[in-house]
């Protein structure tokens, strides 16, 4: 039996509450501004990896959404081979891990991010602690990457889904991370099949964020649809579903 436990936190209130896990930043300025560097997330990591490991989740955990996640692939699931899912800035949160256990269709989820520290924590845990699949073909993975060079190990059109719990909101509240948010989304596009999606989960209104996906969406190759729903108030904070979908051809 897997045994999560998550800490779970708001971007808004990351501030406040990385100055005290982290007390070796040099400011907390420093840290939202540096959110887009590799080491800022190795030293966070590394100081919330300290005794007993714990998921660490942003926003929340996967239950309050596996009803926006589990009828997607449920829905693009018309054969037995494994839909491919990929969870970007991953961090340590049980996220994919979850995808993969609970997912009724096979999958294969890539849980993937920029920090080698939890990317080693996230495998370590998953083979001290091993999780059954719903469906048994379903496989998980592992993998330290560069999310804005998604292109370098994914082919155009083979994703199903792609999460995004935190990482854009992270990118764009540091200092130059805006434009890498941007180039994510272009990438995603080109990755996901005609009926993929790609999700991201944020407390940003919808007003502000709307606009800036539109703005990335027209500059990729591929033309997209963007949708959002209200998920619910959560710990006094409103979330959002942000839909991102490639536009099937009309014939």
């Amino acid at each position: 039996m897997l045994r999560i436990i998550r800490p779970c936190l708001s971007l808004r209130s990351f501030g406040k509450e990385a100055g005290r896990r982290w007390h070796r930043a040099s400011s907390t300025n420093d840290l939202i501004e540096n959110m887009d560097k590799k080491a800022t997330w190795d030293r966070f990591y590394t100081e919330n990896s300290k005794g007993t490991f714990k998921n660490f989740e942003w926003f929340f955990g996967f239950h309050a959404i596996k009803d926006c996640i589990l009828p997607l692939l449920q829905t693009a699931s018309t054969t037995d081979a494994p839909l491919y899912v990929l969870d970007i800035g991953c961090g340590t949160s049980a996220l994919g891990p979850c995808i993969y256990r609970y997912s009724e269709c096979a999958v294969k989820v890539t849980c993937a991010d920029i920090s080698p520290v939890a990317v080693q924590l996230m495998q370590e845990h998953a083979e001290n602690m091993p999780v059954q699949p719903c469906n048994p073909s379903s496989t998980l993975v592992f993998q330290e990457l560069d999310c804005t060079e998604l292109e370098r190990h994914f082919g155009p059109k083979s994703l199903a889904l792609i999460v995004d719990k935190g990482t854009t909101d992270a990118l764009v509240r540091s200092k130059k991370g805006q434009e890498k948010a941007g180039q994510i989304i272009r990438q995603c596009l080109k990755l996901l099949r005609p009926s993929g999606n790609l999700l991201q989960f944020s407390d940003e209104d919808p007003d502000a964020r709307l606009l800036w996906l539109e703005k990335e969406s027209r500059g990729s190759e591929v033309a997209a649809e963007v949708g959002v729903h209200e998920i619910g108030e959560i710990r006094g904070v409103t979330y959002f579903c942000y839909q991102i979908s490639p536009c099937i051809p009309q014939l």
